[in-house]
């Protein structure tokens, strides 16, 4: 019956005749004669006011005989000091006396073993007596009610309620106490009937219990209807309605509420304040928290304990947590509580210093820690790193044989797995009497913080064997592992387990997903789990733009982007990082400044991963002027920021800039590594300084500990080989420790192609074709070796061997940015919509330059053509025709930016320095290599490249 519909009945209900108790099934007798008098009276401390039951007990019993009167005061002491021992010697001379048939002695006598929850005695009293009496059973209902034996409560009632007893203001509350408890709606509803017949709805303290009761079972609207219908309420009626409001999360409405009560002149009692502060803390409404405690101030409450630390908990919980310890401070004694909460506040918000030395004060007050100042300990020391004080607490745990739950044996493991030691975390987990999902997935996360990646997959593989379970937690630590192991089968696995589970609409899991395919290059996966979870939250664009970003899909991810801004999702640092290192792959000079206003813009400029993502971009956009001043703003310059900008100049040619920026890291106490020195050796090659690239080739293992790998041989046999030091190269190859790849051969056959050696150029050839045998660049090397050597055999040789092979060249493309629109062109490309001002443009450049000197450089044109047909396909050329479109469209004086996806040949080289001198403008051409910046008729690469 629902509660309105009874609110509806109380007229009529009230007319009926009190009808049988006729709802609950005949339960067996429980807890009956548990404990016997024995254990009973070693189980409680003989009160210090016992001397009367001592003369009693001594005197005999022919000189003194006590009275009913006598007896009931004596019991009455037994009661409200819970004096079992003197109980029973009380209750053996009322048997013995025969005063046992009195009413109020034997009321006292249930009411006393109610109280000492030794109920099997209470109800053989009850038993026994010739009447069933109302005061005895609600004393045995409310011991029942209030020790949480809640079944039997209701047992109890049910009982009494079959022997015609009429319940009264004091039963009732108890019997719905016990509903409220059990969560039993069904037989609190049938109570409330009891209560509606019995005509007790009106009395407050009987409704008041009947708001907790509906609260509780989850009708919160029946609870509030009812608190509605109560005449008069006083302030337990609305504190009912508060808390039960605060603990189903109706925070909103318990705050709404006790303005209401405020309103109505009701005065507030400090059990009212202190739950408005809970429910302040949990809306982390700091502005109505400081409301109430400024009531909390005016009412006098504020030395309440309960008060105090609810007003702590609230500040130190909502980061205001000076005002938690002036709170704190003058907590006359701050008890367990009140150190937790100001202890925990401090670990919420990364204070762990602050927190381990409240926990040193605590100590030191006399305060005995418990589980939940362990479980705080344990998150600071994790967070800090502090193995040994870590290991102390552990032990001190063992010491006091605090019985661990699952958040502390968590926090073990998360404390031992932060400190890298995952063993110890293993011990502790293979330790645990009872293994749960808190504890698993504490040991998989630190597992996969620790780069143990097999370990979680395969630890996560067992116990889902075993049928362990898991949870969206569990699922985050395996993607995770999975997306740094690059394993694409085990991410497929885990989606299909997510979907099966129904954790695909799991924000968390589902952007795990996109970031799990994405790092291991399964791109249309990661596109497709997007655009189905249609989520579109910052971390799934993240996820997807990053990924876009590191395969080489720049341009999808400066769409993305875009997509992003029109949901009007304000970016992170981390987007704009990897949007950056987008525009750097493609070369996007534009949109990477646009990206930097948004960095400016959002506040993100002392952010060092914008930071060194600009360095970066600039630098492989052109711009190494600007990739220096970000690089000046950088402001905890690590060891990624320095090699950033190292590599810059190398790629820009400026090789000394760059060996003295390396001698000003070092001096900066920051120790190179492999990817620092490989671009110091990128340096010296670019700038020709080969004695300085031997230097730091030789001394690199012993001044840095940083052996060699093939990507150092690669650059120092290219240096090498540039210079002209064949046979030096040719034996650095065979000195390697281990087998050359096709960076070192590349590299050998690159300067075979400079220096016209055909014979190095044939060997490094033979084995490129072996370790890449799909790559055209080594036949178009070859061929160029063999035709600047007029061996045209040879070089037709080569390109049948391309054809059987069916081995395509990759085409020269050279491609330009211009107001956000890349154009992209071809050797002889016509296909531009603009392409005959493109060519006259061009023609008008060639008789230019041709009159200032410029001699097409024929022999590098490797088609056995005519010298007409020859210069005709040089003037062609990609990049000049990029360079003559960037002339057309750009403004007057504005630097021209070109990328090509091969090496700048040496008649671009050469066309390229008139032509800047003409024009008088700045190209900056970025090949496979490096950048050429050509102005006033000169090469930032001196021609060496």
């Amino acid at each position: 019956m629902m509660f309105s519909n009874l609110c509806s009945l109380q007229i009529s209900l009230r007319q009926r005749l009190y009808l049988p108790f006729h709802l609950f099934s005949t339960p067996p007798h429980s807890l009956y004669l548990t404990q016997s008098s024995s254990s009973a009276s070693a189980i409680l401390i003989n009160p210090q006011h016992n001397h009367n039951i001592s003369t009693l007990n001594s005197a005999p019993d022919e000189n003194f005989r006590p009275n009913s009167l006598h007896l009931s005061q004596l019991l009455l002491q037994c009661c409200q000091s819970k004096s079992l021992s003197s109980g029973l010697q009380l209750h053996a001379r009322v048997t013995k006396i025969g005063l046992l048939g009195d009413a109020t002695i034997r009321n006292h006598l249930v009411n006393l073993y109610s109280k000492c929850v030794v109920f099997g005695y209470a109800r053989k009293v009850i038993d026994e007596s010739s009447e069933p009496d109302l005061v005895a059973w609600s004393a045995l209902i409310s011991g029942y009610a209030k020790n949480g034996f809640c079944g039997e409560a209701l047992d109890g009632f049910r009982e009494m309620h079959l022997l015609g007893l009429k319940c009264n203001e004091f039963t009732f509350p108890s019997a719905l106490k016990a509903c409220a408890v059990k969560k039993d709606l069904g037989k609190g509803r049938q109570i409330h009937g009891v209560v509606v017949v019995t005509g007790f709805e009106s009395d407050v303290f009987v409704a008041n219990t009947l708001v907790v009761m509906y609260a509780k079972c989850g009708e919160i609207l029946d609870s509030r209807r009812l608190f509605d219908w109560i005449p008069e309420r006083n302030v337990v009626s609305w504190n009912a309605l508060f808390a039960c409001y605060t603990q189903g999360d109706f925070c909103g409405e318990a705050v709404a509420l006790f303005q209401d009560m405020v309103s109505s002149g009701v005065r507030p009692d400090e059990f009212s304040l202190s739950t408005i502060l809970n429910a302040c803390t949990s809306l982390r409404d700091i502005g109505q928290g400081k409301k109430i405690h400024g009531y909390l101030v005016n009412l006098g409450f504020i030395s309440d304990p309960y008060s105090a630390n609810a007003l702590v908990d609230m500040y130190a919980k909502l980061g205001h947590f000076e005002d938690a310890i002036a709170v704190f401070d003058h907590i006359e004694m701050p008890d367990i509580v009140s150190w937790n909460a100001v202890i925990a506040g401090c670990i919420l918000h990364d204070f762990h210093q602050r927190g381990l030395e409240l926990l040193k004060n605590m100590i030191d007050s006399g305060t005995v820690p418990n589980i939940f100042t362990f479980s705080s300990a344990l998150k600071a020391c994790a967070a800090l790193g502090l193995q040994l004080l870590g290991k102390q607490l552990h032990a001190k745990l063992l010491k006091i044989d605090l019985k661990l739950d699952s958040f502390v044996s968590a926090g073990l493991i998360d404390m031992y797995c932060k400190c890298g030691l995952t063993k110890n975390a293993r011990v502790i987990y293979d330790l645990l009497p009872e293994k749960d999902l808190v504890a698993l997935n504490a040991l998989i996360s630190g597992y996969s913080q620790n780069g143990g990646e097999f370990e979680v997959l395969s630890f996560f593989g067992d116990m889902h064997k075993e049928a362990m379970g898991f949870n969206e937690a569990t699922l985050l630590a395996v993607l995770n592992s999975a997306a740094s192991s690059q394993v694409t089968s085990i991410s497929e696995q885990i989606h299909a387990l997510s979907e099966k589970a129904g954790y695909l609409s799991d924000i968390y899991v589902t952007n795990s997903l996109i970031d799990s395919y994405g790092k291991c290059n399964q791109l249309e996966d990661a596109t497709r789990i997007f655009e189905e979870s249609r989520i579109g939250d910052l971390a799934s664009f993240t996820s997807l733009i990053t990924a876009y970003a590191q395969h080489g899909k720049g341009e999808d991810a400066l769409k993305l982007f875009v997509k992003m801004q029109e949901l009007e999702l304000k970016p992170d640092s981390f987007v704009c990082s990897s949007l950056l290192n987008a525009c750097a792959s493609l070369s996007a000079y534009e949109q990477g400044k646009q990206i930097h206003a948004h960095i400016v813009k959002f506040g993100f400029t002392c952010d060092i991963f914008a930071g060194n993502s600009l360095v970066n971009m600039y630098a492989k956009c052109g711009s190494i002027d600007d990739a220096g001043c970000a690089f000046s703003e950088v402001s905890h310059r690590g060891i990624v920021s320095w090699s950033s900008m190292i590599g810059g100049f190398a790629q820009h040619g400026h090789g000394k800039e760059a060996i003295y920026l390396f001698d000003e890291m070092l001096e900066n106490g920051i120790s190179p590594n492999h990817v620092t020195l490989a671009s110091v050796l990128c340096a010296c090659n670019h700038a020709g300084l080969v004695n300085e690239a031997r230097k730091y080739f030789d001394t690199m293992e012993e001044l840095y500990g940083i052996e060699p790998t093939q990507e150092h041989y690669a650059c120092m046999i290219d240096i090498l080989g540039r210079a002209g030091k064949l046979d030096e190269a040719m034996e650095l190859v065979k000195k390697m420790p281990f087998e050359a790849n096709g960076s070192v051969w590349g590299a050998l056959l690159g300067a075979a192609r400079i220096h016209k050696n055909v014979e190095v150029a044939q060997r490094a050839a033979d084995m490129l074709f072996v370790i890449e045998p799909e790559k055209s660049g080594t036949h178009a090397l070859l061929a160029n070796v063999y035709a600047s050597a007029g061996l045209w055999d040879d070089v037709a040789k080569v390109r049948r061997r391309m054809k059987d092979s069916k081995v395509k060249k990759e085409p020269g493309m050279s491609w330009i940015e211009v107001k956000d629109k890349v154009y992209t062109f071809i050797v002889g490309d016509r296909s531009h919509s603009r392409s005959k001002e493109i060519y006259a443009k061009l023609e008008e450049l060639i008789i230019l330059i041709g009159e200032a000197g410029y001699v097409p450089a024929l022999e590098t044109d490797i088609h056995n053509v005519g010298h007409g047909e020859k210069e005709l396909l040089l003037s062609y050329h990609s990049e000049k025709l990029a360079v003559a479109f960037g002339l057309i469209v750009t403004p007057p004086g504005a630097p021209i930016r070109v990328k090509k996806n091969l090496r700048i040949c040496i008649d671009c080289h050469t066309s390229f320095k008139f032509i800047s001198k003409i024009v008088t403008r700045e190209l900056i051409i970025r090949d496979i290599n490096r950048f050429h910046h050509f102005k006033d008729g000169l090469c930032s690469c001196g021609d060496y490249w």
